[in-house]
């Protein structure tokens, strides 16, 4: 039980940073396209509180992927609604990616130091902390990619082939979190997730330890 506790709290960082920065992204690239709902909702902010959903957040802590407070935007003030609905949907997985690299790379360059903080307890509690951060970057990326309603791969499919244009496509996302919760109970998530993070993780170490 000791060894979970403090397993979780070695992934509270992680969890705070990947969620936070998820949707402060999300957030920053609909104000930067001239939408100002994130801003007047105060989203555009590292603050973890605007941007932790209770049950997502509990979700990543216990099981390795959840979700935080989307983001709610309003199309409608964009300048060119498609590229603009698919930068929005990738700005939060793009900035994931970007903080398991430098993470990692962070990592690294620690190993390089040849500070004698990195022989200690305390140092190996601080690189464990920080290979959390690039996991759960990078969980928090793959899982988000999933096109399935209302995650960010599905905003980025629906776009792509043209999906909103059709009736099919409200049937879809109103049934999305059921679908969802379905794939998630039958482990059929854990099959996607696990070798599509394997493959990113390996491929992020792979830049600085090989």
């Amino acid at each position: 039980m000791m060894e979970t506790i403090i397993s979780k709290l070695i992934n509270l960082p992680g969890i705070l940073i990947a969620l936070s920065f998820h949707e402060y992204a999300h957030a920053k690239m609909a104000d930067a396209l001239g939408d100002p709902t994130p801003r007047s909702q105060g989203r555009v902010t590292l603050n973890p509180i605007a941007h932790i959903d209770p049950l997502g957040f509990i979700a990543l802590l216990l099981v390795g992927f959840g979700w935080g407070k989307p983001v709610q935007i309003n199309g409608s003030y964009f300048k060119k609604f498609k590229r603009d609905e698919i930068l929005v949907s990738a700005a939060g997985v793009t900035m994931n990616l970007v903080l398991a690299v430098l993470f990692a790379g962070i990592i690294k360059l620690m190993e390089v130091s040849g500070l004698d903080f990195m022989g200690t307890t305390a140092g190996s509690i601080a690189v464990d902390m920080l290979w959390g951060i690039v996991w759960i970057n990078v969980i928090l990326m793959v899982f988000n990619l999933i096109p399935v309603p209302p995650l960010d791969g599905f905003n980025i499919l629906a776009e792509l082939t043209h999906l909103r244009e059709r009736g099919i496509y409200h049937q879809i996302y109103e049934k999305g979190p059921i679908i969802l919760l379905i794939l998630i109970f039958f482990n059929i998530t854990d099959k996607i997730i696990g070798p599509a993070a394997n493959f990113v993780l390996t491929s992020i170490v792979g830049l600085f330890f090989n």
